[in-house]
């Protein structure tokens, strides 16, 4: 089976944009290169704890929802969040209401606040899980890696709730630390060159 599909233009785009429309814009402007804003991280990695047992597209169509209900994922205002707010939350028809992921966010606002306070960023500490270029690439059909492993069992060490490795191993894949472009995605080179100018912080 062929790892790509036609995109709107006619130029190949890896599979699994095939799964829904919207995906081919996300698949484009955002899914594989490389990022190193805290806020950002911290959205991704809490959107990937809801999406568990769900599917992308559901947590996508509810971007914008999410983004509203925990203020722009600004960690330092969720982690003052109280049993007041998680009842809020519950009520929000525009996001998933699953208590334990929502009081997940608000214990990982918390770690994440710590992290900072520790490493200075969220990101020094998660781009140091990127994989050593000369390592091989994983086949498309990959869930995790080592490295999703590693960093799932080190938050989980820190307190971090909801971030298993095949939740780590997709933030990963979507904030560029891994270029999972299938070859001969015409995005795959577009995200390389972006990661090969990015400044990796530390």
């Amino acid at each position: 089976m062929s790892t790509t599909v036609p995109g709107p233009d006619g130029q190949p785009r890896c599979r699994w944009c095939a799964a829904a429309p919207e995906f081919f814009a996300y698949h484009d402007k955002e899914w594989g290169y490389p990022v190193a804003d805290d806020r950002r991280l911290f959205e991704k990695l809490c959107l990937e704890s809801f999406q568990s047992g769900l599917s992308w597209r559901t947590i996508l169509a509810k971007r914008e929802h999410f983004r509203a209900a925990f203020h722009a994922f600004d960690f330092d205002r969720i982690a003052r969040f109280t049993e007041k707010d998680v009842d809020r939350l519950l009520q929000d028809a525009g996001i998933v209401r699953h208590r334990g992921k929502i009081e997940a966010v608000i214990n990982n606002a918390r770690r994440a606040q710590e992290m900072v306070r520790r490493e200075g960023s969220l990101a020094a500490f998660l781009w140091r899980y990127e994989p050593d270029k000369t390592q091989t690439g994983l086949p498309q059909t990959a869930s995790t890696s080592a490295q999703s492993h590693q960093l799932s069992k080190d938050l989980k060490k820190l307190g971090w709730k909801f971030v298993g490795p095949t939740t780590v191993y997709a933030f990963m894949q979507a904030m560029g630390l891994i270029n999972d472009h299938a070859e001969g995605c015409v995005i795959r080179e577009q995200a390389e060159r972006a990661r090969k100018r990015f400044s990796r912080p530390g």
